[in-house]
């Protein structure tokens, strides 16, 4: 289920040559841990399985893709290269950085794969808010939200084999933190995946519309890690989806508007807007209000290590931060509040906004990704935009009040309103 890999193999069976895939292991990834690392790596030995069984050759080469890509191309006497596509700014000098060394009879093509309806096809420039970019993109589904044509065993094999990966040789070249552990609950690779998306369908799909803002309910389809990695595609999980959209209406169209729209945009955002993780990014009313109040007293001042640890006086936000140290997740509905409450507890936002990427790339499952710097996605595991709680990216003004200005604000008592906080604290609690 991704366009580029069939894109490429469209080529190679056009030009009757043998196909490669190739993954460029970095040894360092912004706050990528050994959780996230050793994620992606199971997912990639299954992918390694099947392009096995489908005569595709695939190499794990250990470095930066301009490093090892195009000495590769050259030994293996490539024809064209095709890439995926990232909104983000180290992924975008990659690929830069690679056409810059490819020789130049080798075409380079790059496919958005991981989004429905391309970036740079949805709209040629960054959009305001969810409102502003719906209609596009619902006017593009029809042409972008199609059945994949299926990989296919490749008929026609390299001249030499490829070698085998030694894959416990590539977690000693990683330059990682070791501390953050695996997560028990989230098995690694698309087969795992799958059976989350049917067990989402089966058990969870029906009370999507009227329960996923319950931290204490199982309403969320769980599966943004996998959508993170590529492990599983999101146009097939909205396909398959919609297929029960007879039955669960509301559930499949609030399904459709939180993995299509609100992610679409935050790729927008991401891939038109070159300070999206910074207060510089920002809308200028949003800018405005929040230097007016930057110099307000704070009611609470923590350290990024207080936070870390989970210990400020909201037994809430540390129960919310501790689900997501010990499960690499976060509700959506919590993220919102985490978020904003760095806001109140921090010297400035610029701080807020480090802080809050720091502790979603560090822990989250599928942190260091466009949906944690654009707006929520309620997809369980995708982030709340650290953005759009903490300088109010696609949102609007609301009633000013001191340190958030006109920012959109929320308390503790609002979401007593919404849902049982004291069942979520307990299941949650400090364990020393």
């Amino acid at each position: 289920d991704n366009w580029a890999f069939l894109y490429a193999q469209r080529l190679a069976l056009k030009q009757e040559l043998p196909l490669h895939v190739c993954f460029c292991l970095v040894p360092k990834f912004l706050e990528a841990t050994i959780r996230h690392y050793r994620f992606m790596l199971r997912g990639l030995q299954e992918v390694a399985e099947e392009c096995a069984e489908l005569n595709i050759s695939f190499h794990l080469l250990l470095g930066y893709a301009k490093d090892v890509l195009p000495t590769f191309v050259v030994e293996h006497g490539v024809g064209g290269l095709v890439t995926d596509f990232s909104p983000l700014r180290l992924p975008r000098q990659w690929v830069e950085d690679v056409r810059e060394r490819l020789p130049e009879d080798v075409p380079f093509a790059q496919v958005d794969a991981h989004n429905i309806v391309p970036c740079w096809v949805a709209s040629p420039k960054q959009e305001y808010s969810a409102r502003t970019i719906r209609g596009k993109i619902h006017a593009q589904l029809p042409e972008f939200l199609t059945e994949f044509p299926p990989v296919v065993r490749h008929p026609h094999s390299p001249s030499c084999p490829a070698e085998p990966i030694a894959w416990e040789a590539c977690y000693s070249s990683l330059q990682v933190d070791h501390t953050v552990k695996e997560v028990e609950w989230a098995t690694p690779g698309t087969a795992a995946g799958l059976a989350v998306l049917k067990s989402f369908i089966a058990e969870r799909l029906k009370s999507f519309d009227t329960h996923r803002n319950d931290p204490n309910k199982a309403a969320l389809s769980n599966l943004s890690p996998w959508l993170h990695f590529g492990q599983v595609s999101t146009q097939r999980a909205i396909l398959e989806v919609q297929k029960h959209r007879r039955m669960y209406k509301d559930s499949v169209d609030a399904f459709v508007e939180e993995a299509v729209v609100r992610r679409e945009l935050a790729e927008n955002f991401c891939y038109y807007n070159e300070n999206y993780d910074s207060v510089q990014g920002a809308y200028d009313w949003a800018q405005t209000t929040l230097k007016l109040h930057a110099k307000d007293k704070r009611p609470y001042l923590y350290s990024l290590q207080e936070l870390e640890q989970g210990n400020t006086h909201d037994p809430l936000w540390n129960a919310a931060q501790l689900q997501m140290v010990r499960e690499g997740k976060m509700h959506g509905f919590l993220r919102m509040y985490w978020a904003k409450k760095i806001l109140e507890w921090t010297h400035s936002p610029e701080e807020a906004l480090q802080f809050a990427i720091y502790l979603n790339d560090r822990y989250e499952l599928d942190g260091r990704d466009p949906n944690g710097y654009g707006r929520t996605d309620t997809l369980s595991l995708c982030l709340a935009g650290c953005l759009w709680s903490i300088c109010g990216i696609h949102d609007q003004g609301w009633a000013e009040r001191a340190v958030f200005g006109k920012i959109r604000y929320m308390n503790y008592a609002g979401c007593k309103r919404k849902f049982d906080v004291e069942q979520f604290e307990r299941r949650y609690a400090p364990t020393h």
